[in-house]
This record gives C-alpha cells, structure tokens and sequence, in this order.
C-alpha cells in the first residue's frame, strides 16, 4: 500500500491531506497536522519530503500509531493521534478535520482517534509514505 501526504506548510505549522492507496484506488483520505518546517531540527521541524518505509505498530504511549524507522537525522517519527501542533515533536497527527479547536489562531485536526483507528485498520504491513510539499 503507498500513502501519498500532500502539505502545506506555513510559518507556525505544516497542513496535508493523507491518502491511501490500494491496488491504484483512492481508499481513504484524512487532514494531518505537523510542526512547521525548520530545517529538519529534531523536536520543532516537521520531516522533509521524501519516501519512507512506515510500520503499523501498537505502543503504550501512542497506541495505534504508523512508525518512520529511516527519517534522516530523526529517531522516534510516528503518524499518531494529537489534536494540536504543540502536541508534536516532529510526528504526524492525523484527522478528520482541520479547524480552530481551541481559538489560538491555528488549525487542529478533529477526531483524531477515530481517524488514527480507521487508518490503522485498514492498512496492510507493506507500506510506503510519500510525502511531498
């Protein structure tokens, strides 16, 4: 399966659109949420553009979650549930909807639980991310 991430990026956060494909078919789209680009710095950059091999995984912190072993000078890059770029330290935060939650002038994703879990559920353990801005 190939995940193709389509961002945005902005002073204070980068926005995307994810979506799965299967067999060349569009199966499932959601709205991400990432800190802004700042050169790759670990903890305040979103990651560059590139394609990365991603795992389906299960942990105690973030629960359902998509991990990017190989992400050039980074460690510990997952696709997981958060609502708000402060949230993030380099990850991915996935949603339904990309609106204002708390009125801090920026965009959050909604549902992101349920987003997280219905992408997790769908996926096979063959996958590569695509990410361009």
């Amino acid at each position: 399966m190939v995940l193709y991430l389509k961002r945005n990026r902005f002073k204070k956060q980068t926005e995307g659109i994810l979506e799965v494909y299967k067999e060349g078919e569009c199966i499932f789209k959601c709205h991400s949420l990432e800190l802004p680009w700042k050169n790759n710095e670990k903890n305040i950059s979103c990651i560059p553009d590139g394609v990365y091999k991603a795992q389906k995984e299960v942990n105690t912190w973030a629960g359902k979650c998509l991990r990017l072993p190989r992400v050039k000078n980074r460690t510990g890059i997952l696709i997981h549930v958060a609502n708000f770029s402060y949230q993030l330290k380099g990850c991915i935060a996935v949603g339904d909807e990309l609106t204002d939650i708390d009125r801090d002038g920026l965009k959050d994703v909604k549902n992101s639980r349920k987003t997280m879990n219905e992408l997790y559920d769908i996926l096979d353990n063959d996958l590569v991310l695509a990410i361009k801005t």
